[in-house]
């Protein structure tokens, strides 16, 4: 019985001014996303199992929340929204349609752990740019994040950027794989400089290689550390990775973007469908990226579409903290009114109140409480204005 007035771990409720604010902040941002061109979709939210198995290379089976439909068919609530549209641009989309740029709004549910609050269901928008796998695809959608962090207010934030080819390319010269793999990974995304080197002292690899990877949890900063990189390594992939990397900050100056941007290449995904670049947006006060994502040109493939493609998703509980503890405000800004009548006002108070609506306005009716004054209902703080119509 106690827990019909509670929700479950990792769940919450959204209210008020809050969910007011949350609304408002949507909607801002959605007219952002839609300046640049970004058309709307809705994908289910529960899919088969197979849109996000292992082999499409999202999240691992244990985190998703999975159920059996009356056929007995695996489905999942969506973890993530890229594999769902990468599913339905592959059924509704043709190539000669590309390149398309989709936006999307809505929740995802993992069934990660909820250490220190993190939740299990959280509010994301997000836009997917698919059929165009240029360094100008690249530069637009950090561009587009950017703008979007400015519309919602932040002044100080951060885009780190980083490399998975970069990554793999070094991985394939070590000849690793599999549970090393894994390990490396983790290593390297904590910038555990000593848990790497642990790692690799076991490897035997040649001494160029072990350096490369020994200074990755070091490689962050901006455009001149690429320049550095590239002396780490002689794998023709890897230096392209980076080059790559050097032709996206040239398109962002032109954007004028370049000042909210550093280069991380010890970042890595967990999402194993990425390829290219990947990025994650950072301000101050929330620990997790706000935005985060990267460039997916196989993943398509997996749906029998094969294009390349590169999106984001903006976390809006992580958004929203932030803005709160820098006590930056949504402006709300409403026209909403209270009109108290009797019985014998009521069509008086019907036509006023429809009349306020028609010119974009919020009416509530009320029956006024005859022991309530019109200061009680003030003290309510929800009106711009009260009307009282019943006799004195």
């Amino acid at each position: 019985m106690e827990r019909m007035f509670h929700t479950p771990e990792g769940v919450r409720d959204v209210y008020n001014g809050e969910c007011e604010q949350k609304l408002v902040l949507e909607e801002r941002l959605h007219t952002v996303l839609r300046s640049y061109g970004y058309q709307d979709i809705e994908t289910p939210t529960f899919e088969y199992f197979d849109v996000f198995s292992r082999e499409v290379g999202t999240i691992p089976s244990k985190d998703l929340y999975k159920f059996f439909d009356r056929e007995g068919n695996t489905l999942v609530l969506r973890p993530d929204f890229t594999p769902s549209i990468a599913r339905a641009v592959s059924m509704y989309f043709t190539p000669e349609e590309f390149p398309l740029r989709l936006c999307y709004k809505g929740n995802t549910f993992i069934n990660n752990s909820s250490y220190q609050g993190r939740l299990k269901e959280s509010t994301q928008m997000g836009v997917e740019f698919v059929g165009d796998g240029s360094a100008q695809s690249d530069g637009e959608i950090l561009a587009l994040m950017v703008e979007l962090l400015s519309t919602a207010g932040l002044k100080e934030f951060q885009i780190s950027i980083g490399q998975v080819d970069f990554f793999k390319s070094l991985l394939e010269d070590a000849g690793m794989d599999g549970e090393m793999e894994e390990q490396l990974r983790q290593q390297i995304s904590n910038k555990n400089y000593f848990g790497v080197e642990e790692l690799i002292s076991n490897l035997n690899l040649d001494s160029e290689l072990e350096k490369a990877f020994l200074m990755l949890p070091k490689l962050y900063g901006g455009v001149e550390m690429l320049t550095e990189a590239k002396t780490l390594t002689k794998n023709t992939q890897a230096v392209k990775a980076l080059e790559r990397l050097e032709e996206i900050y040239e398109v962002l100056a032109c954007y004028g973007c370049e000042k909210y941007i550093a280069f991380d290449l010890s970042m890595l995904s967990k999402y194993q469908y990425y390829t290219g670049i990947i990025f994650q947006a950072y301000t101050y006060g929330t620990g997790d990226a706000i935005i985060k994502g990267g460039r997916y040109n196989h993943l398509l493939g997996h749906f029998g579409k094969p294009a390349a493609a590169i999106g984001f998703t903006i976390v809006m509980e992580n958004l929203m903290n932030a803005l709160s503890r820098q006590g930056i405000q949504i402006p709300v800004e409403t026209k909403r009114i209270l009109i108290l009548y009797t019985k014998e006002q009521q069509k008086e108070a019907i036509a006023m109140a429809a009349s306020w609506r028609k010119k974009g306005g919020e009416a509530e009716l009320l029956l006024k409480d005859p022991v309530r004054t019109k200061e009680d209902y003030e003290k309510r703080g929800k009106y711009n204005e009260i009307f009282d119509l019943c006799p004195r």
